[in-house]
């Protein structure tokens, strides 16, 4: 049986913990909630909600984390889901070991992740949103194959789910089951320690719901920093799916 690793490389406040939702409904597929975040708050200090408990029940050394990765399947299914956030990429970590992976770019309009990061927490940057690593991320993946690596562009995704899961199961050479568009409402043992504190709106849901955006309102500061981020947004978003 030959295993595949899907990693799903994402910034926050996007619909990241949706996808879990979706590829651990499919049988064969087992899933990791965001394996490099207690390295990344033993690293960087950052003062996260739950900050302490996600460093006690994580890994800290991002090597061994990644020899996990790597490795047995939890469960033995063919499928391993891999839910990442681009800022737990870190400087000086390395990241030929992703080539291994079959990774996807979640991406989302930065005034949009801009505007709900900051309902949250009292600053932001564009490191903080995951956008430069990811910008980083995708040159990486492009020079290596010569191809544009997948891309979702979320605001597109919730106008046609299943379309969309259609045509990225047909990219990875997966069937498409239905099961991945809905689930059983509350938690999931595969969630993070964190999960309390950020994951009420999935715990309430049981699919993909409609996007309900509309313009944001930010202040100067928060407006310079969404538009810092908006000519790489722009570029990923170019190579997305489209249905």
């Amino acid at each position: 049986m030959t295993t595949r690793r899907i990693a799903m490389w994402s910034g926050p406040r996007n619909i990241s913990t949706a996808m879990m939702r979706a590829w651990e409904n499919r049988p064969d597929c087992t899933v990791i909630d965001e394996p490099l975040y207690a390295h990344y708050l033993a690293a960087t200090g950052a003062d996260h909600p739950g900050r302490d408990e996600v460093i006690a029940a994580g890994e800290t050394d991002w090597r061994t984390v990644v020899s996990t990765l790597l490795g047995p399947v939890p469960g033995g299914k063919p499928l391993w889901y891999q839910k990442h956030m681009c800022h737990h990429l870190l400087p000086g970590m390395a990241i030929d070991w992703i080539d291994a992976l079959d990774n996807i770019l979640l991406v989302r309009d930065p005034r949009q992740v801009v505007a709900s990061y900051l309902r949250a927490r009292e600053t932001v940057t564009p490191e903080d949103i995951g956008v430069p690593q990811q910008e980083a991320l995708f040159e990486h993946l492009r020079a290596r194959t010569g191809d544009d690596p997948i891309v979702i562009d979320s605001g597109a995704f919730l106008a046609a789910p299943e379309a969309h899961l259609r045509q990225l199961c047909e990219r990875l050479g997966l069937d498409f089951d239905p099961r991945m568009l809905r689930w059983p409402q509350g938690p999931r043992d595969t969630d993070g320690v964190w999960a309390p504190h950020w994951y009420a709106s999935v715990w309430a849901s049981t699919g993909f719901e409609p996007a309900r955006e509309h313009p944001p309102e930010l202040d100067a500061h928060a407006e310079s920093v969404a538009a810092r981020c908006m000519p790489a947004y722009e570029r990923m978003r170019a190579a997305s799916l489209h249905t």
